[in-house]
């Protein structure tokens, strides 16, 4: 997975499950201390050591070496600036003009850990955030007139930079002037879209101005391993930390989801069966102001915190004491406060885990049962795994007790739905192809030197030997295409719904505290790309990705999407085929099911509509801007409400007026401006999700008429002599 995917999802398994959230900041007028404190942040020792270790590594052992040449520098130096500006909204082109004279030389700031050009870099985007946050404020005191016909360009990512501040001004008058639109449309008052929006620019203001050494050292050093290729990333400590958790699909901590409100950190979810829910005081609401550790540990005030600096306070190892100072959430700010005191204990991540379900479709007068099995990420508990723990976790094993529950349920057939799948330990992709075929070859890894190693599947037998049907979309990228590609070139099952992200190359975690000079210094790990998948057949999944053997009508061009359209993805390739041999070839199947499947396409009335909308979806995506005109927008505002209500019912259409009036939820350095464009195709976004049950229910009827059309040939085992 790309590293804002990597990311957003890392986030969403912190320490206490916490939750990213908007953080709501005083009234307009009311500068918050952090923005009216100049900011300059300066590199730390442990990250010029960081650096030197990473140039090492990168230029020594990743797939494509890198030449830390003048044309790599600028290379990076456009990077970083998309990082920190990626909509074009912050500098103008003064500024990178003057910020050019360290173009040439970024690769050599790695290389050297001169690391002083990359903070003033970030400390100047720091200052103009804060001008055109000043600007967006002193915006909403005037108001705006909504009859004028002008539009606002929410898409500047290929745009020249500003000529001047005035030049921005105005882009800004029409950034606030949209989102004053869009909040009217949602019906709000004038009263309540400036303290909305007021609210919303210092929340912004404030999460730039949280943004310590660490993260800008981690904003640069992805900079320039995004240069060499998208997949090699550095992870910074805090990062790496969250990555295992990911992995184990458990941490040790209290079990909480928390946000950040005001100056307060919120409780906003108590996980079911966690320490906290079992201890049944801590609720939803209650704002932490204070932690303690241990039974005798001074309780430290935490109020105005980062919440990840409160999440850090609060985790800790299994079977220790963490005291929580609250404001209950019916007592209100004026409290009084309460302490409660958890024993950590171990938290599970059930909503990464996979899971099952089963559908059932007519099939003449008798109903047909399909099992589903919803695999969110290959993941693996490492160091169980490592020391042969015997109940370790793993997305194999989970996936193997579901299909003997499923088996229990007399189903018929096995989806396995891969959707949004990015991927996770090689090896799990390896061992759940294991499931499926008797024994063999699953995939091809080719290193740097152009040696080939066999991951091979060693175990007779399989879990399931039914009709087997496989779900992807353009989400389902490396673990997932290795396992898709292996069924698929099996014959042992049916690729469905769109191409796959084709994310085929290999990375290696470097964990670069091992070089620590001291053990107190956690300088991060590397994740460095240093081979490529190939599939049995030959061919890589780089950049092509699976294509399905029946798709299903999803809308954008392939091409404009996952790793071709990433900068610097490897190109496709391919090496010899190896020995392996075929279950069956459902080619003949395949072409009489996907006939059933289009004459649905146009017979079904909800297929016929999710087409529709799919076209309707496909014309506004390649836009690029939106009026600002209040008629034109309420206009196709009602007429968006009129066709979701024909299909879906008065009742049942989620208005668009609702979706004009969420938060943009900028995040900063990554996202900050990019968010924009999201929020403007949203609605096309929101009913592809709604229709996701839908692509499923058509999933299993394809699985259903294979069974139809030859139920042997679809299953797996074969006779022995």
């Amino acid at each position: 997975m790309n590293i804002n995917s990597i990311r957003l999802f890392l986030v969403s398994l912190l320490a206490v499950l916490v939750v990213p959230a908007l953080l709501l900041q005083q009234p307009a007028g009311q500068a918050s201390a952090a923005a009216e404190t100049a900011v300059s942040l300066s590199p730390e020792p442990k990250h010029r050591f960081a650096s030197r270790l990473a140039s090492r590594f990168m230029t020594s052992y990743h797939y494509r070496s890198p030449e830390l040449d003048t044309e790599f520098s600028r290379r990076v130096f456009d990077q970083y600036l998309s990082v920190l500006d990626p909509n074009r909204m912050y500098f103008t082109s003064a500024d990178i003009e003057a910020l050019s004279e360290y173009s040439d030389f970024m690769a050599d700031a790695v290389r050297t850990a001169d690391l002083e050009p990359a903070y003033e870099i970030f400390n100047r985007y720091v200052q103009r955030s804060d001008e055109r946050i000043a600007h967006a404020l002193k915006l909403l005191e005037e108001g705006f007139d909504f009859s004028i016909d002008e539009d606002y360009q929410f898409d500047r990512s290929e745009e020249p930079w500003a000529m001047s501040a005035e030049e921005l001004d105005e882009l800004w008058r029409k950034r606030v002037k949209n989102d004053w639109l869009r909040l009217k449309l949602a019906d709000q008052s004038d009263e309540e879209i400036v303290e909305t929006l007021s609210e919303r620019y210092e929340n912004l203001r404030r999460r730039i101005h949280e943004f310590n050494s660490e993260e800008v050292f981690s904003f640069f050093m992805n900079a320039f391993t995004r240069s060499i290729e998208p997949h090699s990333a550095y992870m910074s400590p805090r990062t790496s930390e969250n990555f295992e958790i990911s992995m184990r699909l458990s941490l040790e901590g209290i079990g909480a989801m928390l946000q950040r409100e005001t100056e307060y950190t919120t409780v906003m979810e108590i996980v079911p069966g966690g320490p906290a829910d079992l201890d049944g005081r801590l609720q939803s609401g209650d704002r932490i102001v204070g932690v303690g550790q241990g039974d005798d540990g001074e309780i430290v005030d935490v109020v105005g915190w980062r919440l990840d600096d409160v999440v850090d306070k609060i985790r800790g190892e299994r079977d220790t004491v963490v005291r929580l100072e609250v404001l209950p959430a019916d007592t209100g700010l004026s409290g009084p406060s309460k302490v409660i005191r958890i024993v950590r204990n171990e938290v599970k991540l059930e909503e990464q885990a996979a899971s099952s379900e089963v559908i059932e479709l007519p099939a003449g007068d008798d109903t047909r049962r399909i099992g589903v099995i919803r695999v969110p990420v290959f993941y693996v508990d490492f160091e169980g795994r490592s020391r042969n723990e015997p109940n370790y976790r793993s997305s194999t094993r989970d996936v193997r007790k579901l299909i003997n529950e499923l088996k229990g349920q007399d189903i018929d057939g096995l989806i396995m739905d891969l959707r949004g799948n990015g991927g996770g330990a090689l090896v799990e992709a390896t061992t759940m192809t294991g499931l499926f075929i008797d024994t063999g070859p699953v995939v091809q890894v080719r290193d740097s030197r152009g040696k080939v190693e066999l991951k091979t599947d060693n175990e007779p037998g399989m879990a399931w030997e039914g009709p087997l049907g496989v779900l992807v979309d353009r989400r389902s990228a490396s673990a997932s295409e290795i396992f898709a590609a292996a069924i698929q070139d099996y014959g042992r099952g049916v690729i469905i719904g769109e191409p796959t992200f084709g994310k085929g190359t290999v990375q290696n975690l470097i964990n670069l505290d091992n070089m620590a000079r001291s053990e107190d210094t956690q300088l991060g790990q590397l994740k460095l790309t240093m081979a490529q998948f190939y599939r049995v057949v030959g061919g890589s999944t780089q950049n092509k990705g699976v294509i399905p053997d029946i798709r299903l009508p999803t809308a954008g061009d392939p091409d404009e999407y996952g790793e071709s359209a990433l900068d610097f993805a490897m190109p496709w390739a391919q090496i010899d085929p190896t020995e392996y041999e075929p279950v069956a070839d459902l080619e003949p199947l395949i072409d009489l099911a996907r006939h059933r499947h289009e004459v649905r396409l146009e017979s079904d009335e909800e297929l016929v509509a999710l087409v529709e909308d799919l076209a309707e979806w496909e014309a506004d995506s390649h836009r690029e801007s939106i009026s600002l005109l209040e008629s034109e927008r309420r206009q196709e505002m009602e007429e968006a409400e009129a066709r979701r209500a024909e299909r879906f019912g008065a009742d049942d259409g989620m208005a668009m007026a609702d979706d004009a009036g969420q938060d943009d939820g900028e995040t900063g350095p990554d996202s900050a401006e990019g968010d924009n464009v999201q929020d403007e195709e949203r609605s096309g976004e929101d009913e592809q999700n709604e229709d996701e049950d839908l692509y499923l229910e058509e999933t299993a009827r394809i699985l259903s008429d294979l069974i139809d059309l030859d139920q042997e040939r679809l299953l797996a085992h074969r006779q022995t002599p």
